[in-house]
């Protein structure tokens, strides 16, 4: 799919389509009017008749009119202005995209730049549309005999703008959306991949093909016998069940000076969860395949990044295994040593994503790291707690909750903070070692419980955690979102502008 910015008069455009909004009591948009200058009032005629109402959604397809040089004309109807939100402009959006696919128009001029959408620029209008426009053309067909026949379907789409002024921000803008949904999208290939093929040695090979392909990106790979070298009883507890080898994957992208401390990722790479020996109940186990989601969140990043070519320093750590039953399985009430010298008591086997975070937040010491941020699908209570609209955050330092906060809102990719008050800490007093990895009696709240365990590891660095348990993977469970990607391209993208 190709993307481009042109300035001029979209009346005397020469496409397959152009797109233009119309609002509510019939009135005409900026392009509208010039369009029905041009046609000597058409349009004007075609309201007074009432074939255009200009209600949200609604869209009207005219074929070689009078005047103009487009082959068609799509009118789509954007409700009152003034009064769309985003969540309007994502309905007009997907509505323009169904139907320039059954229109079989391979090159459109969209025009809907002009919309105004509250609290929102061109800029931004831009960068969802290119997002949206890849989540409605994303397909993973990779393991069906027959490949899904599309239609023809639009192959290039160019964003008219009033001024060159306003095309140097929309060509920024389209840079910015194509490298955010290339990284989405290798995300969820990497996601939605079955667990049989999407092994901790499968996302390692992985890793190291990433490295060949972008020159400032460097990868290396610990093994078990390196973990146990280092420690991190805490993580290899987890993979003591599988006979799948555990990998601990870092890659290492250096975009800026070299004095620069990085900004570091960390993201859970669960491959399969079972729960161990504190096993789930086979319903709960259709979507274990997702619970790598934050590792395919590192991997997206750091494409969008190198992509970008961001003047930063940023390193991905990715800590994986399986999470298995059987005879050499951990069991509940088993205590491990972390790399951290932290006693734990395992009290739920199935509370797994934090026992290899912990040590992998305790490996990121050695980058001397600005700030490190975790990303895992750590409990299914993020649903309960706030829905699939925003993922969950949790931090030791104001500042770089604020700025993640703010990158979520600037993205439409939303975070809310929850607390990490010491009541809540307090739950994870064991009788027997330093802390446990679940309270031995539920006390609810349990996303800010474990981001509360998570933190025993994280005090010597400004730290944030996020909790997408409910917004990496579709609500019906069957499909990778590529979230948070979006919010987290943005905070980069703002750390650079502060440089």
């Amino acid at each position: 799919m190709e993307f481009h910015v042109k300035s001029g008069q979209p009346e005397k455009q020469r496409t397959n389509c152009l797109i233009v909004p119309i609002f509510e009591a019939r009135r005409l948009g900026i392009t509208a009017e010039k369009i029905d200058k041009q046609c000597e009032g058409f349009l004007t005629t075609l309201a007074r008749k009432g074939d255009l109402e200009g209600k949200l959604g609604q869209t009207l397809l005219l074929m070689h009119l009078p005047g103009l040089s487009t082959e068609r004309l799509l009118l789509v109807g954007c409700g009152r202005e003034g009064e769309l939100n985003e969540q309007s402009f994502t309905e007009i959006v997907n509505k323009v995209i169904s139907t320039l696919n059954d229109s079989g128009a391979l090159e459109g001029i969209f025009c809907l730049s002009e919309i105004p959408v509250k609290n929102r620029d061109i800029a931004w209008k831009i960068r969802q549309t290119i997002q949206i426009l890849h989540q409605a053309q994303y397909r993973f067909e990779d393991f069906k005999s027959k490949k899904t026949t599309l239609k023809r379907s639009l192959r290039r789409l160019i964003f008219m703008v009033a001024s060159r002024r306003d095309a140097v921000a929309a060509e920024n803008a389209v840079r910015e959306g194509l490298a955010i949904t290339h990284g989405m999208e290798l995300a969820k290939d990497l996601a939605n991949t079955p667990p049989n093929i999407c092994t901790p040695t499968y996302l390692a090979d992985k890793a190291k093909k990433f490295a060949k392909s972008h020159p400032k990106i460097s990868t290396a790979v610990l093994e078990e016998k390196d973990m146990a070298a280092l420690g991190m009883g805490s993580f290899l507890s987890v993979t003591q069940g599988s006979n799948l080898a555990a990998k601990l994957i870092t890659m290492e992208y250096r975009g800026g000076k070299k004095d620069l401390k990085p900004i570091v990722f960390v993201g859970k790479g669960i491959t399969f969860d079972t729960g161990g020996n504190s096993i789930k109940v086979p319903p709960h186990m259709i979507g274990m395949k997702y619970d790598m989601c934050g590792a395919a969140t590192v991997f997206g990043v750091l494409a969008a990044a190198a992509e970008l070519e961001l003047p930063l320093n940023i390193v991905g750590v990715i800590p994986s295994c399986e999470n298995m039953p059987g005879p050499s399985a951990t069991r509940p009430e088993d205590i491990v040593t972390s790399m951290s010298g932290l006693t734990i008591e395992i009290l739920n086997t199935d509370a797994e994503g934090r026992l290899i975070l912990a040590d992998a937040l305790t490996y990121c010491e050695r980058y001397h790291p600005q700030v490190v941020i975790d990303i895992a699908t750590l409990t299914g209570a993020c649903m309960l707690a706030l829905g699939p609209y925003a993922s969950g955050l949790m931090s030791n330092n104001d500042a770089l909750a604020d700025s993640l906060f703010k990158a979520g809102t600037q993205s439409s990719d939303k975070v809310w903070q929850l607390p990490l008050w010491d009541e809540y800490h307090d739950a994870l007093k064991s009788d027997f070692a330093d802390i446990s990895n679940v309270p031995i009696a539920d006390i609810g709240a349990r996303t800010i419980v474990a981001g509360c365990f998570l933190a025993k590891f994280a005090q010597k660095f400004p730290w944030a955690h996020l909790d997408v348990a409910n917004t990496a993977t579709l609500a019906t469970g069957r499909g990778a979102t590529g979230r948070p990607i979006p919010m987290l391209v943005q905070y980069l993208l703002n750390r650079s502008n502060e440089l």
